[in-house]
């Protein structure tokens, strides 16, 4: 079977940030996350919507980019205005909500987490 890739990007210049990339449609969905992936389910994180990417660029590193996660994800719904996925990465497995706003999204870590009663 084959699964939908992810990695995380974080970017040192011009200004730290990552770079969420989702397998999607033959492309690499991509957001900017200006702080990175919330750690806790009591806030949300800024989630700007960039140009899709190739999918040689799932294992890009140079001097400025590396990788801090990279696995594969699997949706668990989707309406126009939320997507809920699990990020599978290297270390665990999280539930997010991508909330697309009037303007951008909000990446939102959920309560209910994988493997959690």
């Amino acid at each position: 079977m084959d699964r939908p890739a992810f990695v995380l990007h974080e970017h040192h210049k011009p200004r730290h940030h990552f770079d969420l990339r989702l397998e999607e449609g033959g492309v690499l969905r991509s957001w900017a996350l200006p702080r990175g992936l919330p750690p806790t389910s009591s806030g949300n994180r800024l989630a700007v919507a960039v140009p899709d990417h190739e999918l040689d660029h799932l294992t890009y590193t140079d001097a400025d980019k590396s990788i801090a996660d990279i696995g594969w994800w699997q949706e668990e719904s989707r309406t126009e205005r939320r997507i809920v996925l699990v990020l599978h990465g290297q270390q665990d497995a999280r539930r997010y909500a991508l909330i697309r706003t009037d303007k951008d999204w909000l990446l939102h870590l959920t309560k209910d987490q994988p493997g959690r009663a």
